[in-house]
């Protein structure tokens, strides 16, 4: 029961069911669609109704949202490359108001799965406009559009890949297995970039790589 939970339990203790000296862990995140509908996409008015923005079964599970969310604020540590960066920007810059209502949740869908090579990584989400983002997703850039709820491929890195023109004094042309780690779009241009220095280009109304 929420009265019974406490911040000094262990999150992952917290989580934990037992059955009969089995230990049943209880998942926090949904990939596929269960009978309540909570792995699908949701609207705005099915979040007024109390379903999850994210799709997470609360109904099912011993903490509420606001219990995990207090517990992870108060146990997760940032990583920092400067150690007490996070304090000392505290101590120097004013600090932002809270409880304003900057935005109205619109729509979540679960069809579009960003992924990172590292946790590290930024620049890796892309919006050109209010109904359209590019995202890294595994070994492909993906464009979707919240107007339409399409997510179209732009680009698959997963073979070989390589420029329509050859390029004098360039043995090797194009590359493999490519690790995108960052990517930029605009005025229908886009510009990845590789772990290991690679740089693609491609014009959007262009069928083939520059």
């Amino acid at each position: 029961m929420a009265e019974d939970w406490d911040i000094s339990d262990s999150l992952d203790d917290v989580y934990e069911e037992e059955t009969d000296d089995e230990i049943e862990y209880i998942p926090v995140f949904v990939d596929d669609e269960d009978q309540n509908g909570y792995g699908s996409d949701t609207s705005a008015a099915q979040a007024r109704t109390g379903k999850d923005i994210q799709g997470i079964p609360w109904r099912g599970m011993r903490l509420t949202r606001e219990q995990y969310r207090y517990g992870r604020l108060a146990q997760y540590e940032n990583y920092e490359d400067v150690p007490l960066s996070g304090e000392t920007a505290d101590k120097k810059y004013k600090q932002t108001s809270k409880g304003g209502n900057y935005y109205e949740f619109f729509h979540n869908s679960r069809s579009v799965k960003p992924t990172f090579d590292h946790f590290q990584l930024r620049n890796m989400v892309w919006a050109t406009s209010k109904h359209d983002v590019y995202v890294v997703s595994d070994d492909s850039i993906m464009h979707w559009s919240s107007l339409s709820q399409n997510i179209t491929e732009i680009l698959d890195f997963s073979g070989h890949v390589a420029p329509t023109k050859k390029h004098e004094g360039s043995w090797l042309e194009g590359f493999t297995q490519t690790r995108i780690s960052t990517l930029a779009v605009k005025d229908n241009f886009l510009v990845a970039g590789g772990s290991d220095g690679e740089l693609v280009c491609k014009v959007f109304n262009h069928p083939k790589l520059i």
